[in-house]
């Protein structure tokens, strides 16, 4: 499985064999949506909480006598049923929403993301990720060349995978808009998808292959 590589200029420098099993994975849409929908579920934070009977202030001393007075019987005047009172089966903070996808699941998602993306022709390879400055727009102007982008566009829909070691495209591409750079071993369904267009430093295939093998 070959494939041509550029350059940030956008010409063709040359070709790279992709492995099978990373490029070339079956498309598997319900074992996706399953790790897609853990991986959401993990980053969710339970901000909602509403106090109990046994968290809200007063209500230590019973309203009235058992008996003899004609009215309802009550033992604290913070039951759920009194103004004031605590919230029966409301939302806690200590809900936890995490759901677990064991490695080989997660890794078979990734490769299955990738191959379709590659297929779609959403994927493409180069030479070298890696800009000579840390500065916005020392990659700025290439990634609208290559994404055939008008100077005052910044819908790049990117997401860019150096090399690990690739110190100043991390920061140089930190402004620009909808784009986001990951290292090989940080790839992930939920960034796979979000983006559009992925663009991959042939150093990095190889690091792909290690990291997800199976």
């Amino acid at each position: 499985m070959k494939t041509d590589v550029y350059n940030l200029k956008n010409e063709k420098v040359g070709s790279l064999e992709l492995p099978a099993k990373v490029f070339g994975a079956k498309w598997k849409e319900e074992l996706v949506r399953q790790v897609l929908k853990a991986q959401l579920a993990n980053r969710r934070d339970p901000w909602a909480h509403a106090k109990g009977r046994g968290e809200v202030s007063g209500g230590g001393r019973k309203p009235w006598r058992q008996k003899g007075t004609g009215r309802a019987r009550h033992g604290s005047s913070r039951s759920p049923i009194w103004i004031g009172g605590g919230k029966a089966h409301g939302p806690n903070k200590e809900r936890d929403y995490s759901e677990k996808v064991n490695k080989k699941m997660r890794r078979l998602a990734i490769l299955s993301v990738l191959s379709k993306k590659f297929k779609d022709g959403e994927v493409k390879f180069f030479e070298k990720l890696e800009t000579s400055e840390p500065k916005t727009r020392a990659i700025s102007g290439s990634l609208r060349l290559i994404l055939n982008l008008d100077k005052k566009s910044n819908k790049y829909n990117l997401l860019l995978v150096p090399e690990s070691d690739s110190k100043n495209i991390f920061r140089a591409a930190k402004n620009l808009q909808k784009t986001k750079v990951v290292s090989p071993d940080s790839l992930n369904v939920y960034d796979l998808l979000n983006f559009k267009n992925i663009f991959i430093d042939r150093q990095s295939v190889e690091s792909i292959d290690k990291h997800y093998r199976i």
